[in-house]
């Protein structure tokens, strides 16, 4: 519990000083905060996938993401788990924790246009694309937020990450 809420005050605070550093350029703050996690989500998939083994398919891994990492990540699976069978999945978690806390510290309601809730979910999409990259799954990692939730859009379609 302890460090579940040190953590979400940590990503609070670097998510404030970014959106305070480069308030006339919200792109330029989500991309370090999308990278910051790309760099967290790669070494974390490293540790795990010590005591756990390789996936044999795409589909595999994103249920590993979505049942184990999660829960790990963010203290609960995934809503929902979509999937075209051409290499883009849909993931839907209706009360996204790292969203939710903002809720508790602003009185702002969620916005899809507002630019401090964007920056507090481009540090995930980056955490999604290192995890799914070290695992042998380049990909891009898009976020909206929708239904009092983030959807994540995974495309692994592309060749590099």
């Amino acid at each position: 519990m302890v460090d579940e809420t040190l953590f979400d005050y940590l990503h609070m605070s670097v998510v404030e000083y970014y959106f305070n550093e480069n308030e006339n350029d919200v792109d330029s703050s989500v991309l370090c905060l999308s990278q910051i996690g790309y760099r967290v989500g790669y070494s974390l998939s490293e540790r795990l996938s010590r005591e756990n083994p390789r996936y044999r398919d795409e589909l595999d891994t994103i249920k590993y993401l979505c049942k184990e990492l999660w829960i790990c990540l963010f203290k609960k699976q995934v809503d929902n788990l979509r999937t075209n069978h051409q290499g883009v999945y849909v993931i839907h978690d209706g009360r996204f924790r790292l969203l939710q806390q903002t809720l508790l510290t602003m009185s702002k309601p969620i916005d899809a246009t507002n630019r401090l809730h964007t920056l507090y979910i481009a540090y995930s999409t980056g955490l999604i694309r290192g995890i799914l990259t070290n695992m042998g799954y380049p990909c891009r990692v898009t976020a909206e937020i929708a239904d009092f939730g983030v959807k994540f859009q995974i495309d692994m379609t592309l060749t590099s990450g």
